[in-house]
């Protein structure tokens, strides 16, 4: 399946010229290896990969016993693997670097020599047993792939060309009209399978969402075997939170409550546990900026957050029980709108999840003054891209039905209207524009 990483890859090739290793991170079974291979095929005489999760004990001798001897370090790899490698055409693949650090370490004297080029891919990459005892590596260029976004997705179901009406209707302020309800549809599709490759390709293969939702199932309980065995002395804590994700974004303000998990809990308490997940790419974490104003991660509050999960097809199975297989029929129910349940939390959640995709990070705005003007609740903030005196900041509102009120929106809007760009509302209905306010149906959501 297409993605879009693949063109940066092409682009650290040509630029780089063997002077960088390139690091992909990103969450387990998001594509890492897939993409790592197909961009090595596609570009390279000939590649090697390297797995370390199952990488034999001879290989990792070779790596803590050869290194300061590189003609012989290659040549016992090229034996090993049967492989015959080319000065500046051959690309070494370390795949699950972090389960080797020494190997990761090893990048910086193998940059150096330049025969060869290096790309990593791994997941908790900063976890700390993950980085004991080695040198990170200054030659080393990091790069994030997430989740599908909704236009690869397109990609994947052959809907190329209603894509390409979207943007075009986006850039021109124009409805998208009769095909509306057709990427609704589309959006729905995305927003009930989610991104992860393997659960796109299991649609698109038997179009049966329970075989879906199995695959989805089983990411989940690889997350959480990650959890058990890289979590250490804070894995309960960890899997504590992983599964208190869904009933705190079920709330009216999502804000995560650290004292639903007990009334002695504390923020200071899970903080690591928070980074670990958020290291971990398993979820993504938006914080409260106190002002709207240029920078808004100098006006982080750290206490006041939403936990969301990176991929919104992993939080629906997440959010039912885990013991049972979701049917078709659930499926088809929430699809087309026939299934009572929290709409809201799936669709804010794929907002987050999309916001992120096109390169932002996350911010809201919520303000408790004792003065009810004052008082009000913004979803997400966005930095404008050319920076001015004046009006850099976009507001966010996400509405999930038909029938929603804009009073937190209006009072912001006149509170901090020399500091605001362009507000935004993201609902399920086609594109508009009314009172200084631009409607965008929720599948626009990347092109923000």
């Amino acid at each position: 399946m297409k993605r879009k990483i693949y063109d940066e890859l092409v682009k650290w090739k040509n630029e780089s010229q063997g002077k960088t290793a390139l690091l992909i991170k990103g969450a387990r079974r998001v594509g890492k290896s897939y993409i790592a291979e197909e961009f090595a095929k596609e570009n390279y005489k000939n590649y090697l990969l390297i797995d370390f999760s199952t990488a034999s004990d001879t290989v990792k001798e070779i790596f803590n016993n050869q290194l300061e001897n590189l003609d012989n370090f290659f040549s016992l790899l090229s034996s090993y693997y049967h492989t015959k490698f080319y000065e500046r055409e051959t690309l070494f693949i370390f795949d699950e670097v972090q389960t080797f650090p020494r190997a990761r370490g090893a990048i910086k004297w193998l940059v150096k020599d330049g025969r060869y080029d290096f790309v990593e891919t791994g997941s908790l990459i900063s976890i700390r047993k993950n980085v004991e005892n080695i040198v990170i590596p200054s030659e080393e260029e990091h790069i994030t792939l997430n989740p599908m976004d909704f236009e690869e997705f397109m990609w994947a179901i052959n809907e190329e060309m209603l894509y390409e009406h979207i943007k075009k209707c986006f850039i021109n302020k124009e409805n998208v009209g009769v095909l509306h309800k057709k990427a609704m549809e589309c959006f729905r599709k995305y927003m009930l399978i989610g991104g992860m490759p393997q659960a796109v390709e299991t649609y698109i293969n038997t179009l049966d969402f329970e075989k879906v939702d199995k695959v989805k199932r089983n990411i989940l309980t690889l997350y959480r075997d990650d959890i058990q065995k890289n979590g250490d002395s804070n894995a309960f804590k960890i899997e504590e939170l992983f599964d208190e994700i869904p009933s705190q974004l079920k709330k009216h303000d999502k804000k995560f409550k650290i004292t639903s998990l007990g009334k002695d809990a504390k923020n200071r308490d899970y903080n690591d546990s928070f980074l670990w997940l958020d290291d971990a790419k398993i979820v993504n974490i938006a914080y409260n900026s106190n002002e709207p104003v240029v920078g808004l991660t100098m006006n982080r509050d750290n206490s006041t957050y939403k936990c969301y999960m990176a991929d919104t097809g992993l939080l629906l199975s997440l959010s039912f029980s885990e013991k049972e297989i979701m049917s078709n029929e659930i499926y088809n129910k929430i699809l087309f709108d026939k299934l009572e349940f929290n709409a809201g939390m799936v669709v804010e959640n794929i907002v987050a999840q999309m916001l992120v995709s096109s390169g932002r990070k996350l911010f809201f705005f919520s303000s408790y003054s004792t003065d009810k003007e004052d008082r009000m609740e913004i979803d997400f903030l966005i930095q404008t891209d050319i920076i001015t005196s004046r009006h850099n900041v976009s507001a966010i509102e996400v509405k999930s039905g038909k029938n929603y009120t804009m009073t937190s929106l209006n009072k912001f809007k006149n509170k901090y209207k020399s500091y605001l760009d362009i507000s935004y509302v993201i609902h399920t209905g086609d594109f508009k524009i009314e009172n200084d306010i631009i409607y965008i149906p929720i599948y626009m959501t990347s092109l923000l």
